[in-house]
């Protein structure tokens, strides 16, 4: 009992660590950011077409061609108790795109939870919008127990010309919250727009600004190169709280496996792992 003890107030303290320096966990839960892809690019992904669009802009779904399947895990800052995992299905349809999307966060005693589900659907061939419903849950040990709040998210994406990819994406407008004993806890609003260029069909970069309720902007730029056929290299900045970040992927086989890893300056590396199946 003493050492569960010790153990959870050493928890709690890298818990109000984080808290304190990273804008993304002042409020009761997140926006999860996932897949490994957009990881490496410092989440300058708003305006880039992938099954993680489920978490960055669904209307990049609708521009998916088969159905895909995704699992992602990634350790916050090597913290054992901080681990992500989720998985995403995009189901292409005559009407649109559905997508489906879970994300757990935590441990036994503390987790969370996110399970959305999505459509999205093109207006031509090169604008297209989706929105998704969002059910959230928190659990605290058996003291605090159980709360849960609904979100819901959307943007567009267009492509006006050749190689040139625009962006946009709010979460949470009508600021959900959770309700709890001590008083609500809000989820964050959060709204982010970005430009993408694509060089030569191998090089592209990418500009996004990320601006959270209460929160000065968020700056982020992101670069993706295929060095060889169907090997990428990716990098990435941002700022606010400022971190780096790299990345590679490789696809075979409708099989692709991506790698990133982000530093933060003051909690450390954070190692991305996502792999992804497209059927034929």
């Amino acid at each position: 009992m003493r050492r569960r003890s010790i153990f959870l107030r050493n928890f709690v303290s890298v818990f109000l660590l984080i808290v304190w320096i990273l804008p993304d966990h002042s409020h009761a839960a997140e926006n999860y950011l996932s897949g490994s892809r957009f990881a490496g690019m410092a989440n300058a992904s708003v305006m880039i077409p992938d099954i993680w669009s489920v978490s960055h802009n669904q209307a990049g779904l609708a521009f998916l061609t088969n159905l895909t399947f995704s699992l992602h895990h990634e350790n916050k800052f090597i913290v054992p108790q901080y681990g992500l995992n989720a998985v995403a299905l995009a189901i292409p349809t005559k009407p649109g795109t559905l997508g489906f999307s879970f994300y757990y966060f935590g441990y036994s005693n503390y987790h969370e939870t996110k399970s959305g589900l999505s459509f999205s659907k093109l207006f031509g061939q090169k604008i297209s919008a989706g929105v998704q419903i969002n059910y959230h849950s928190i659990y605290i040990s058996e003291e605090f127990g159980r709360s849960s709040a609904l979100s819901v998210e959307g943007g567009f994406l267009a492509q006006p010309v050749k190689g040139l990819f625009i962006g946009a994406h709010i979460f949470n407008p009508s600021q959900s919250r959770f309700q709890s004993p001590e008083g609500d806890e809000y989820l964050p609003t959060i709204f982010r727009f970005g430009l993408g260029y694509r060089f030569l069909n191998m090089v592209q970069v990418n500009l996004e600004t990320e601006k959270q309720t209460d929160f000065k902007a968020i700056w982020k730029i992101g670069l993706e190169i295929e060095a060889v056929d169907h090997l990428y290299l990716r990098g990435g900045l941002a700022s606010d709280p400022q971190f780096n970040t790299v990345g590679l992927g490789y696809e075979a086989l409708g099989i692709r496996g991506d790698l990133a890893f982000s530093f933060h300056p003051q909690l450390g590396f954070t190692p991305h792992f996502t792999l992804t199946y497209t059927f034929p």
